[in-house]
């Protein structure tokens, strides 16, 4: 996908075309990593809801471009029963509002926060990630 014009743009696209970048940015994860993925699962949201925003301290429901649900890999139990399948919500709206205003494709948006999100399934906190970023 290219970057917008700007000024112009045409119709928004739509959750499934944010799942189908979501599964690309999956597709390029290389190994090790991707072994540890499959059961991971993508939604698309428009907003994160007041409860979820609560959960992360964020009061702006455009500020949560995305989210990682579940237990991370270093957590996970033989003992632990009944919880939901790992998942990633990928919040629409935030996610086109900031691909208007940086220019960044939005392929590159999602795959960046796929990419998060895939940490946090690792056990990474947001700090981890953000050295790991100011170092790569």
């Amino acid at each position: 996908m290219s970057s917008p014009t700007p000024g112009r743009f045409g119709n928004a696209p739509g959750p499934a075309v944010f799942e189908a970048l979501a599964h690309a940015a999956f597709a390029r994860i290389p190994e090790p990593f991707a072994q540890h993925l499959g059961g991971i699962t993508v939604h698309v949201e428009e907003f994160a809801d007041e409860e979820t925003l609560h959960a992360v301290g964020l009061e702006d429901a455009w500020e949560l471009t995305g989210l990682y649900h579940g237990r991370p890999l270093d957590e996970e139990s033989v003992w632990v029963a009944g919880e939901f399948r790992p998942r990633i919500t990928l919040y629409r709206q935030p996610l086109l509002a900031e691909w208007c205003e940086t220019g960044v494709t939005l392929e590159d948006l999602v795959t960046h926060v796929v990419v998060h999100e895939v940490g946090h399934h690792f056990g990474l906190s947001d700090e981890d990630m953000h050295g790991l970023e100011d170092e790569a």
